[in-house]
């Protein structure tokens, strides 16, 4: 078997305009195309950094995976300690007579930023807030998040409570893909709890009543962190997340969210290469009741583009052959290799587009002979 590289797509695409940086005023930023996978813009985006109640993300986080394992339902009650009604800043005024749904306890924690929501989801689920923090260090890694540390529930200030931007951005891709129905939360404006607290009953995120696609995620402030926000907004096909933190106030934070969102849609295009399900190449088979098998990619591929890229985008197929039957559809194969200048190399994975059943003995015979037959042929060409 030998490396085969098969070059199948380049593309040049022009645009008139030139494409400019995004030059933000945040301590830290991390901005992220869904779609294909881009990270369209990072500033100390590894930085562990204080995450305010942006962190409250990690709580919800575990909270979703509660109700989607079972292990509790929107209906469940769960008590309020005297821990969580003493808890200050922005809260849900709840007392130890309460026992608010988990449903509640959701929207308390995503709209009304509730530090003593967060403590009853942290007591109700593993007993102790340090316990339910320790599992939430050791989900984090799990999840791909490794400058993260979590010291409590709430991110209340304490000096061992960091993560990353790139860490919050992690976390927000897998609010939005693990738990579709449970996200839809982060998209409600308003929760009267009880009406105990009329003047905190609206959601913090500045971006969700602009009609720009926004659907969640969820601000933080603290004196030392300054004002944040994990943010997500979608158009058309292409969804962005971004995480800005370090900002100087509510309207700061606003003007720079709105302005990042604005750029990552204006300033990008995307373009399929590859539609979903398209045959990129052929491979040939050893031994197999077919001499070749398709390869494809699982879901396309699509790429983002700079406004004013005057570059081609080159991509190319590279697999071990003749691949030896048999083969079952859906088997990697090998990889594709997309090349955006200026964006760096992508590696996607080919699959078998169908099954290849091994031959019987008279095609093995044929296959053995055909082999041969090619060997010799380049022995006396070499």
């Amino acid at each position: 078997m030998r490396l085969l590289t098969l070059r199948i797509i380049a593309l040049v695409m022009a645009f008139a305009l030139p494409a400019h940086a995004f030059d933000t005023n945040a301590r830290a930023a991390w901005v992220y195309d869904v779609a294909t996978g881009t990270v369209l813009m990072e500033k100390n985006a590894d930085e562990p950094l204080p995450p305010a109640s942006m962190s409250k993300l990690m709580t919800v986080y575990m909270l979703f995976e509660a109700v989607h394992e079972g292990r509790v339902t929107l209906d469940t009650r769960l008590p309020v300690s005297t821990k969580a009604r003493q808890m200050q800043g922005s809260t849900m005024f709840l007392d130890e007579q309460d026992r608010p749904t988990v449903a509640d306890l959701i929207k308390g924690i995503i709209v009304l930023s509730g530090n003593d929501a967060c403590v009853v989801v942290a007591e109700g689920l593993a007993g102790t807030e340090d316990a339910f923090a320790r599992q939430m260090n050791e989900r984090a890694k799990m999840l791909g998040m490794t400058h993260s540390h979590f010291a409590n529930a709430s991110g209340w200030p304490h000096p061992e409570h960091r993560m990353s931007m790139r860490d919050l951005g992690v976390l927000a891709q897998h609010l939005i893909k693990d738990f579709p129905e449970l996200y839809r939360n982060f998209a409600v404006e308003e929760f009267r709890f009880d009406n105990r607290a009329p003047a905190n009953r609206h959601n913090r995120n500045p971006l969700l009543a602009l009609g720009i696609g926004a659907d969640g995620l969820k601000t933080g402030h603290t004196q030392e962190a300054g004002y944040g926000l994990v943010g997500s907004a979608v158009q058309g096909d292409r969804r962005v997340i971004f995480v800005i933190t370090g900002l100087s106030s509510e309207r700061a934070r606003a003007e720079e969210a709105e302005r990042i969102v604005n750029w990552a849609y204006r300033q990008f295009t995307m373009r399929t290469i590859v539609p979903k399900g398209e045959i990129v190449a052929q491979a040939p088979v050893w031994l197999g009741d077919q001499g070749k098998v398709g390869l494809t990619t699982e879901d396309g591929v699509k790429v983002l583009l700079p406004a004013g890229s005057q570059s081609g985008v080159t991509a190319e197929a590279v697999f071990n052959g003749p691949i030896e039957a048999p083969i079952t559809k859906g088997d990697k194969l090998g990889e594709l290799l997309v090349d955006i200048p200026g964006a760096g190399l992508s590696r996607l994975p080919l699959l078998a587009a169908d099954d290849v059943g091994r031959a019987g003995v008279f095609g093995r015979l044929q296959n053995a002979a055909s082999r041969l037959s090619q060997h010799a042929i380049q022995a006396v060409s070499n």
